[in-house]
């Protein structure tokens, strides 16, 4: 069951911008510009109104060294799946379409009984 970003990874960075921009160093500044980026859209999936506007953009715009492969891992794995699940309807639905499959036996094996 593959996984469709509704747009680009960074969406999940802006899950919580406190800290993504720890992970970024953000000064104050910077943080409160990560705010208002998150503030203007339902929810982080939502972010990307063009090519030029696309999440990896927004940051990179930001905070010039950003790079994917690098600081994506370190800001989601400290934002936390719960926190991403919970700004994230997509990314949600996903999860538990997978767990739900995990949940059920598969063809051929025996459910007790």
């Amino acid at each position: 069951m593959p996984y469709l970003q509704v747009h680009e990874f960074e969406a999940l960075l802006f899950s919580d911008v406190a800290t993504t921009g720890y992970v970024l160093g953000a000064t104050p500044s910077e943080l409160q510009q990560l705010q208002k980026i998150r503030g203007a859209f339902e929810t982080p999936e939502h972010i990307n109104d063009s090519p030029e506007t696309a999440p990896s953009k927004r940051l990179l715009q930001l905070f010039p060294r950003y790079d994917k492969t690098f600081f994506g891992p370190a800001a989601v794995s400290r934002i936390g799946l719960e926190a991403v699940r919970r700004e994230c309807p997509h990314f949600a639905s996903w999860l538990t379409t997978l767990e739900r499959l995990s949940a059920q036996p598969a063809e051929g094996e025996a459910t007790g009984g």
